[in-house]
């Protein structure tokens, strides 16, 4: 099992800067992918970013640019930092991993999910 706690969401101003944290406990962890996804509204939940144990990133094509994903594989933590944010940004962001376990394979974990609101 894999807990995941996220933090750092809050509310910011058109343009500003946020940084996201999200870490990972459990026993025997062997985290895979770590990814972020957000869901606004009315909509569904998105991918923004996803980055895997060796450090490659990849973004939503809206994201790229403004939002960089990366990870600390010490303290099982990943990060995103938000810059340039935009009123269309707001959403729930949730964390999300998978983990490989033995004689399960890979398992997927959410946390509990962090609201930024940017608005001025």
């Amino acid at each position: 099992q894999v807990q995941l706690v996220e933090s750092g969401g809050g509310l910011v101003q058109p343009g500003g800067s946020l940084r996201l944290s999200c870490a990972a406990s459990g026993t025997n962890l062997r985290l895979n992918n770590m990814n972020w996804y957000r869901q606004a509204p009315g909509k569904a939940r998105e991918l923004v970013a996803t980055i895997s144990s060796d450090g490659n990133a990849h973004y939503r094509p809206s994201m790229k640019g403004r939002f960089t994903i990366s990870r600390d594989n010490s303290k099982n933590m990943v990060f995103l930092q938000m810059d340039n944010v935009n009123p269309e940004d707001t959403a729930v962001y949730y964390c999300n991993v998978d983990n490989l376990e033995s004689g399960r394979g890979l398992q997927y974990y959410w946390g509990q999910g962090t609201q930024v609101t940017v608005s001025s």
